[in-house]
């Protein structure tokens, strides 16, 4: 359970995990090893090579939202590195692998519903590993040559601000479509369950290693950046925190947004649909905006599910 504090050096690390015990993900991707008995913070960091100032402001960043109001100088943008690489390493190598092998168990793969979960899953786990590897071909060897005191001309941190997008949404859809249209026995509910929230946690854990790049990492970039190029003089910093929860409220689908649904799911184009329903193809262009908004599905395999759950087509036999 989280204890709502300030976490400071002379704490015990043993403390600090009983009361938030989602932290012990974070030691793994610091490099501290379990085993230390009763000893601080400030020890076992000085014990096993990282820096406690940094593994300090993560922690209460994660734990408390809490973050420095200016650009800080203390933080170490090497520790930073290493802990966004580890975590990496975690997620693509072992989170992702997993909730695929519990999807696999939890499925029935005779129903094509299940299949298409399945390709969601995967499309959606290509993507977050599409993202994570262009953070490790761009940003960080951009990261490593400023930490050897080098600053390559072309690219800076802004540049990686500005598109660097949060991954969250991914998961959104996916999760909403299992609960909503996947049906299931009493013997596979707990499972379900269990997997569900996997893919819960993920959404927070992804949600939470983006704030940690934004609100931590790029300003300790642009700090360095700016040493570089001006001696070691700092400048305030603005807080990059852009989380935004924007829920959109279902709406009802019309009938002739259903045609549509139905259409798309065939494998029609714009004007192919525009033919058959004797409307234009800017009316059926913006019939495929309004469902996007309404069901917040944006894949055709989510709109092949919401077809099959709300009987517009019959089930499909779809090969796995």
């Amino acid at each position: 359970m989280k204890r709502m504090k300030l976490y400071e050096a002379d704490d015990k690390m043993i403390d600090l995990i009983s009361d938030n015990y989602a932290m012990l993900q974070g030691l793994s991707a610091f490099g501290i090893r379990l085993g230390f008995g009763d000893k601080t913070v400030r020890e076992i960091c000085e014990q096993q090579g990282v820096d406690c100032y940094t593994f300090l402001t993560v922690v209460n960043f994660l734990i408390n939202g809490y973050a420095p109001k200016v650009a800080d100088d203390r933080i170490s943008v090497r520790t930073l590195l290493d802990y966004l690489s580890a975590s990496h390493r975690y997620f693509l190598d072992f989170q992702l692998p997993s909730i695929r092998r519990k999807l696999e168990e939890v499925l029935n793969q005779n129903d094509s519903r299940a299949v298409l979960i399945l390709r969601l899953y995967d499309e959606y786990a290509h993507d977050i590993r599409v993202h994570i590897k262009n953070e490790e071909r761009t940003l960080f060897p951009y990261v490593e040559a400023l930490v050897r005191g080098e600053q390559k001309a072309g690219y800076n941190v802004d540049i990686f601000s500005k598109h660097h997008s949060d991954t969250t949404g991914k998961f959104h859809e996916l999760k909403n479509i299992i609960i909503k249209y996947l049906p299931h026995d009493g013997l596979t509910n707990h499972q379900l369950t269990a997997t569900l929230y996997d893919i819960y946690n993920n959404e927070e854990w992804l949600s939470n290693h983006s704030n940690v790049e934004e609100v931590l990492f790029v300003p300790a970039i642009r700090l360095l950046e700016q040493r570089l190029k001006s001696d070691g003089v700092s400048a305030r910093i603005s807080n990059m925190i852009r989380q935004a929860d924007d829920n959109s409220r279902s709406e009802t689908i019309s009938e002739r947004e259903k045609e549509v649904i139905v259409c798309l799911v065939e494998g029609m184009s714009n004007k192919e649909i525009a033919n058959r329903l004797f409307i234009s193809v800017n009316t059926v262009t913006t019939h495929r905006r309004n469902i996007v908004r309404k069901l917040q599905i944006h894949s055709l395999a989510g709109l092949t599910i919401y077809a099959i759950a709300n009987n517009l087509i019959g089930e499909l036999k779809i090969k796995s």
